[in-house]
């Protein structure tokens, strides 16, 4: 894989964000292998004094950092720098979250578990690819209905109150809903 050299042929500089330390020690790791100077932050207070100190060329983000949502980070990673790489990494991927994230700036959108390499990739692409594989069946019911709540949740700006009250359900239960992962199909 290649990456793209500062202007003072320094190792380019990477933001990781990620809630998970572990997950972030091992993947820093892979990432300073392939050449960049990573720093890693594990909640979003620290992502953007990380980010406003060490001007990062490039960010890998998280869709949910412990209670708090990446969409947010990604939109004040773009209002730091318009030129930032993000790639909005994720384990509760849904439709509505892939579209905001493409929409707030994110060059790309990858699912847990991937690797190095590809996020690597996904860093350095700079158009889509019209050879992806289309589905062969229609969307299960329940990945619909999972798409649905992250749609409602999005509406109302991560809020789950006003999420559980425009879907008609008990707070507690959308969370549990929430919380589980998706299904694939």
């Amino acid at each position: 894989m290649t990456i793209e050299k500062t202007t003072n042929n320094e190792e380019p500089r990477l933001l990781l964000v990620d809630d998970d330390p572990t997950f972030c020690k091992v993947l820093g790791g892979s990432l300073e292998k392939r050449g960049f100077q990573v720093s890693i932050a594990e909640n979003l207070t620290d992502a953007i004094a990380l980010a406003i100190s060490r001007e990062p060329e490039y960010a890998i983000v998280d869709l949910r950092i412990g209670q708090e949502s990446g969409l947010a980070l990604v939109q004040q990673l773009k209002a730091l720098d318009e030129n930032t790489r993000i790639v909005m990494l994720t384990g509760y991927a849904s439709i509505a979250t892939a579209v905001e994230s493409i929409k707030l700036g994110a060059v790309h959108y990858l699912t847990k578990p991937t690797d190095a390499d590809e996020i690597v990739a996904a860093l350095n692409r700079g158009s889509g690819d019209c050879s992806v594989e289309l589905a062969s069946r229609p969307i299960s019911v329940q990945r619909l209905e999972w798409e649905h709540l992250q749609k409602v949740l999005t509406d109302c700006d991560g809020n789950i109150s006003a999420a559980a009250r425009a879907l008609g359900m008990h707070r507690r239960t959308l969370q549990r809903k929430l919380s589980k992962r998706p299904v694939r199909h």
